[in-house]
């Protein structure tokens, strides 16, 4: 494929807003999660809340305001990012630029609240209750077109934990189709309700703070983020790019990865293949690394598959942010980009004890080291599998 380059990029997540707080975090070895404290959630687990999303939106936003869109326009204020695709759109047109975002619970917060609020009587939801503009998914990725003023496709990709990885992969073919010359893509969950219970449900959530890798690990730590990228046609050498994408189903189970990883391994290959690299090119992998027991093992098996016993340097960093569902995909991107950047292989955070039945090289204390490439792995329900490799244009 044909690179596609960072014209921009943000992130913000627990760590704090914009890539600065995020690459300050990684480098101090510094969590963002904390004991669960949101809303009136009685489960005894960890979470990483994002500061400052108490304001509502008001104004031309105000039809829009739910917790996500207040956290997906908190990321859009950072690192310069409304101003670069301003300049975008005035070279090439509003109508030429496209957006994919990924989500996966979208606005549900809100509809959490309705139903609590409800005439029981009547069975009626209040009437400030607006599905269209907040849990609708389609509401995050028109939210973004709107705040960015553009005028072409506003896709959104819910394919659970690698929608917003998944969304590079539609942008590279939109791209190359002709459908628009530049691409927001990127990435907004929020904490609610329904994900914290419904990952307990399925007795995937820990009550320990999450430990990837780790021998004596529990599960996740839910947590909330969003990032975008404004990606483009590399015009420049050197410039950080988007070198290739892989995707793959595990049509293995529902909830629960292929025991053998050969889904993830597929991904990979497809990743490689289409950025024209070999394993040995693969300098970081920033592993999915839910710190799930099955999780984990399977993503191992995938690896190994791949890369074998000398293959490149891992790590999970949702120690640092938790998981952040269907911003997984975004945040994680920016966080292998910021390796490539800066020489930088964050470690898995939280991992005491290495689970010796895990064979990849795992990094448990910082590493400086090249980056050349970096990929960055995307694993949803359903064995939606994504992965994607970062590196300087040649």
């Amino acid at each position: 494929m044909a690179p596609l380059e960072f014209a921009a990029w943000t992130a913000t997540t627990a760590l704090g807003h914009g890539r600065g707080a995020q690459l300050a975090a990684l480098r101090a070895g510094r969590s963002g999660l904390a004991r669960a404290a949101f809303e009136d959630c009685a489960l005894d687990t960890w979470i990483g809340a994002v500061e400052g999303l108490d304001a509502p939106l008001a104004g031309a936003d105000a039809e829009w305001d739910c917790r996500n869109h207040r956290l997906a326009r908190l990321a859009l204020d950072q690192d310069g990012f409304r101003d670069a695709v301003a300049a975008a759109r005035a070279e090439l047109g509003a109508a030429r630029i496209g957006v994919f975002i990924g989500t996966s619970t979208s606005g549900v917060l809100s509809t959490e609240h309705a139903y609590r609020a409800r005439d029981r009587e009547a069975g009626r939801l209040p009437a400030w209750f607006r599905h269209r503009t907040t849990h609708n998914p389609h509401a995050a990725a028109e939210f973004v077109r709107l705040q960015l003023g553009l005028e072409n496709i506003a896709l959104a990709v819910c394919t659970a934990c690698s929608s917003s990885a998944k969304v590079f992969a539609a942008a590279s073919r939109a791209i190359a189709a002709g459908v628009c010359d530049a691409a927001v893509v990127g990435g907004v969950d929020s904490l609610c309700l329904t994900t914290l219970y419904g990952f307990n449900a399925l007795q995937l959530v820990s009550n320990d703070i999450c430990r990837p890798a780790d021998a004596q690990r529990r599960g996740i730590s839910i947590g909330e983020g969003a990032g975008f990228a404004l990606l483009r046609p590399a015009r420049a050498s050197g410039a950080l790019a988007l070198l290739g994408y892989g995707e793959s189903s595990d049509a293995y189970h529902m909830s629960t990865p292929d025991p053998q990883g050969r889904g993830a391994a597929l991904a990979m290959q497809d990743a490689l293949a289409r950025a024209g690299l070999g394993a040995a090119d693969v300098d970081y992998i920033n592993l999915h690394g839910t710190a799930t027991p099955a999780n984990d093992a399977s993503e191992d098996q995938g690896v190994m598959a791949v890369f074998g016993e000398h293959g490149p340097t891992c790590s999970s960093t949702k120690g640092y942010t938790g998981h952040t569902l269907g911003a997984a995909g975004i945040v994680e991107a920016v966080f292998a980009a910021l390796a490539v950047e800066h020489g930088f292989v964050p470690p898995s955070l939280n991992t005491r004890e290495l689970d010796p039945a895990l064979r990849a090289r795992y990094a448990l204390v910082p590493v400086e080291q090249r980056v050349r490439h970096a990929a960055s792995n995307s694993f949803g329900f359903g064995g939606n599998n994504a992965c994607l490799i970062f590196g300087r244009t040649a």
